[in-house]
């Protein structure tokens, strides 16, 4: 039996350029790249070193702190580039693939078989455990922890997000298999949030506690839902997973292989076709990007995952390890002259002050990446509360991260939330803060003297 969940505050941004339900085989990327700061807290350490050929699923490096963790290639070939840093930080493998991939071979496993233990072990040698993040901290998942409890959210809500019903469309087998894991490492329940009203592919499974969710945006985050369903108080743990990395788990364990394949949408008025396609993670955003092609290729911003969270990458850049889209939108260049004296009818805001977005609900807009203002101190608007649907006062967390006053932030609801949650805040903010990494400072600042 389901049970609903109705988010009231948030914004829905609805941008143009929707991915078209066609899914195509994205162009094979010559240079696959796995970056360690995707992996937020994680000091890696290099097992395949430069020149070294790796099978896909084979170590590229493992966390300093756990040697256990392992951060494997997503394809099969050669190391020919470790890019380094300032002092030597590494900031990116580089893998030339095969013509031909190759596996490395874990072994099909019947799950139904496995105790906790060997699941998690089995997690951790095929380089699968990365895709367990945990709450508090927003970071991959502590293995000798346990959860109180699992989130898995099937509701994708950020601007232009990949239908998750679609992307997780015949994968009823594989996401099975990981869902019968995962219940194995928790003595508490497998959480797992869909669309009211749905066609999803996550309805049927078993070993789960299913939730209907409706709301707008960011009704589909987990912290949202885990605030509604079971919030976490200090010293409790709580593990999220995407769905498509359900797909990756789940696939593993009934073949043995690890196979790095996303179906990704790319989205954006600046894309002449918007649709699904088959790639890696790693992949150049090249290959997807300009197979579909883009619309004035000199003004455009390339984004890995949504316009509101995502990473802005060159043209020449890489897929991110946990995005399941990419964005392309205009670049945000141009300087409109008293902008802020006049009506307008063009961009969005929940305010009703001059701009009239309220007028037209299911308007789409064509927005660029300008911020129509520059950073200033906060200006108390109570604008943050209402796209906020948490029980935390908003602004009083951010200046409690700035100052790092740890006890006002363990007070205030730190241990609930991730950067993402903060990123309608921060596209809304007068003062033109950059909330998300307030937060994200906050949380290692919290992780290093508190977790």
């Amino acid at each position: 039996m389901s049970k609903d969940i109705r988010i009231r505050k948030g914004l829905d941004i609805k941008l143009v350029g929707e991915a078209e339900k066609v899914t195509a085989e994205a162009t094979k990327s010559n240079v696959y790249a796995i970056k360690p700061d995707d992996f937020h807290g994680i000091v890696p350490k290099v097992v395949a070193k430069q020149g070294t050929e790796v099978k896909a699923g084979e170590p590229l490096f493992h966390s300093k702190s756990n040697e256990k963790m392992l951060f494997p290639s997503p394809v099969s070939g050669e190391i020919v580039e470790i890019v380094r840093g300032a002092k030597r930080k590494i900031l990116t493998f580089k893998i030339l693939a095969d013509k031909e991939q190759q596996y490395a071979d874990f072994g099909s496993k019947d799950v139904n078989a496995m105790n906790g233990k060997d699941i998690k072990d089995h997690l951790l040698a095929s380089g699968c455990w990365p895709f367990i993040k945990q709450r508090p901290y927003d970071v991959i998942a502590n293995p000798d922890v346990a959860p109180k409890a699992i989130f898995i959210s099937g509701y994708a809500t950020a601007p232009l997000a990949a239908d998750i019903d679609y992307v997780l469309a015949g994968k009823e087998n594989e996401l099975q298999a990981a869902i019968t894991a995962l219940s194995k490492l928790t003595e508490g329940q497998v959480h797992v949030s869909v669309a009211k009203n749905g066609n999803s592919p996550l309805n049927g499974l078993n070993h789960v506690t299913l939730h209907n969710v409706s709301g707008p945006h960011p009704a589909g985050n987990p912290s949202v839902q885990i605030a509604k369903i079971d919030p976490i108080n200090k010293g409790e743990v709580v593990w999220v997973v995407n769905p498509q990395d359900l797909i990756i788990i789940g696939e593993l364990l009934l073949t043995g292989k690890f196979n790095a394949e996303r179906t990704i949408a790319l989205a954006g008025s600046c894309v002449k076709t918007p649709k699904y396609y088959k790639t890696k993670i790693g992949a150049a955003v090249s290959s997807v990007v300009y197979t579909a092609g883009v619309i004035n290729e000199a003004d455009i911003r390339v984004i890995s995952g949504d316009v509101l969270t995502g990473n802005n990458v060159k043209p020449d850049g890489n897929l991110g390890y946990y995005h399941t889209m990419i964005s392309v939108i205009p670049e945000g260049d141009d300087y409109e002259f008293f902008g802020w004296n006049k009506p307008i009818f063009n961009k969005i805001s929940p305010s009703r002050a001059l701009t009239f977005s309220w007028l037209f609900p299911n308007k789409k807009y064509d927005l660029n990446t300008n911020t129509n203002g520059e950073h200033r101190a906060f200006v108390v608007t109570g604008n943050y509360e209402s796209v906020f649907p948490f029980d935390i006062y908003p602004l009083q967390l951010l200046k409690a991260c700035a100052v790092n006053d740890l006890d006002a932030m363990e007070q205030l609801g730190m241990y609930e939330i991730a950067p993402e949650d903060f990123a309608l805040t921060e596209f809304i903010c007068v003062s033109k803060q950059p909330h998300q990494q307030i937060i994200r400072e906050g949380l290692d600042l919290m992780l290093k003297e508190i977790g």
